[in-house]
């Protein structure tokens, strides 16, 4: 005889109700954004009359010019922003479309910053955007460590420490051997070996994550600077200077008009790159060892009881992660500068962190936020070359308040892997 559940199953609640505190955001966030847009349309009136040129290819001055007329387009761009922010307060658009309309509005508020810069001038853009490639490169690097290790449950605050010792190993292995390969092994090692401190100290004898990321910043800030005083400024010819790895144009990327030579004519590192954030985008969420990664960074207890070793996987995260930001590093010598220097990522670790806390500890939302911060870096170089009317020590901030602006205002309140910097012991 079967038996009829008379039990009442309630239908699922529509997608789009928004509760009292999505309310809260959407409007923090809407009149960020609504403010951003409002200045974008002042730049675009107060532009001077005249054509803004902007050059698509670098180093050809005669060819691939774009002129456009600055204000009126400065002026179209400034409404288009304007309505794009008011379509978000007033939800015009399905809530899943709200990323979408931010990056519209960011591409309205810099078209017009640019045509009010640029009016009468000539614009690099090609410039502009290899060098926010250049800037990204390491930040995406550490981002991505920062995601491995995060979303296994462990804090990584040295990153900045990672990216000083491989710089200096990547510089002293490149001067010795003269062999690009030997410098970027040899600073995924030095990675590794930050990375296993930080493992050994934060899994197994359970020291608090944060503090301990900052020690191994000291740490790594204090051993740099005594080698480097001690024997690459007294013998820098053979020890500090290691040859910049030069470009490889992949065939027939390499020559798409515009976009081949910013993204396919560029070192190995910068390949290395674009496969990084593939390869941990796909392991982290179509591999078995990233369903347990994600596990043990959420309820690392049913992991446990589950089978799962939470402390060996914990281990293997942080480890890989160590080979990213010893990469990461390696850029600012091998890859960029050509030599080391004391303090010379410049806290580039901790914009990471704020990279992988924008892209919402996921890979590619990590990426975007880096290039973000690497645009507005290479963006402040430019128009001092163009000698825009905003001063020096203002553009020089423009960076890291762009960045304060974005996690603190466009981001706002975001989770964290649950069991984020929690030790786990086994019971």
């Amino acid at each position: 005889m079967s038996q009829t559940s008379t039990d009442t199953v309630l239908p699922p609640a529509p997608a789009n109700i928004e509760g009292p505190a999505d309310r809260v955001r959407r409007l923090r966030v809407g009149g960020v954004l609504l403010v951003f847009a409002l200045i974008g349309l002042v730049l675009g009136i107060a532009t001077k009359s005249g054509e803004a040129t902007f050059q698509l290819v670098s180093g050809d001055l005669q060819n691939n010019l774009l002129g456009l007329p600055a204000q009126p387009v400065g002026i179209l761009l400034g409404i288009l922003g304007v309505l794009t922010a008011v379509a978000y307060i007033m939800r015009r658009v399905p809530r899943k479309y709200g990323g979408w309309l931010a990056a519209v509005l960011g591409v309205c508020f810099i078209g017009a910053f640019l045509c009010w810069a640029a009016a009468g001038k000539t614009f690099p853009l090609a410039n502009q955007f290899q060098g926010t490639l250049n800037f990204a490169t390491p930040l995406i690097l550490g981002a991505l460590a920062g995601v491995l290790c995060e979303r296994a449950g462990v804090i990584n605050i040295a990153i900045e420490g990672q990216f000083l010792v491989g710089a200096f190993t990547a510089a002293v292995v490149a001067s010795t051997t003269n062999s690009a390969a030997a410098a970027l092994i040899a600073a995924a090692a030095t990675g590794v070996a930050m990375a296993w401190l930080l493992a050994v100290f934060s899994i197994k004898y359970l020291v608090n994550q944060v503090v301990l990321g900052v020690v191994l910043v000291v740490f790594a800030s204090g051993i740099t600077g005594y080698l480097f005083d001690q024997f690459l400024q007294e013998d820098a010819e053979r020890l500090n200077t290691p040859s910049v790895l030069s470009a490889v144009k992949i065939p027939g990327l390499g020559d798409i008009p515009f976009i081949g030579q910013i993204l396919f004519n560029q070192t190995v590192l910068v390949y290395l790159t674009y496969l990084a954030v593939a390869v941990v985008t796909f392991v982290l969420f179509q591999t078995r060892w990233g369903l347990r990664v994600r596990a043990v960074g959420e309820h690392p207890k049913a992991a446990d009881t589950v089978g799962i070793k939470v402390k060996r996987v914990r281990y293997s995260a942080v480890l890989w992660a160590g080979v990213l930001a010893g990469l990461g590093g390696a850029f600012f010598t091998v890859g960029y500068a050509g030599s080391f220097s004391k303090e010379m990522t410049a806290g580039n670790g901790f914009i990471a962190l704020a990279a992988l806390i924008m892209g919402r500890w996921h890979p590619i939302g990590a990426m975007v936020a880096a290039l973000f911060f690497g645009f507005a870096t290479q963006l402040q170089s430019q128009l001092q070359i163009i000698q825009t009317p905003i001063p020096g020590e203002l553009l020089l901030m423009a960076p890291y308040l762009a960045t304060i602006i974005a996690v603190a205002g466009l981001v706002g309140r975001v989770r964290a892997p649950k069991a984020d910097g929690e030790p786990y012991v086994t019971e």
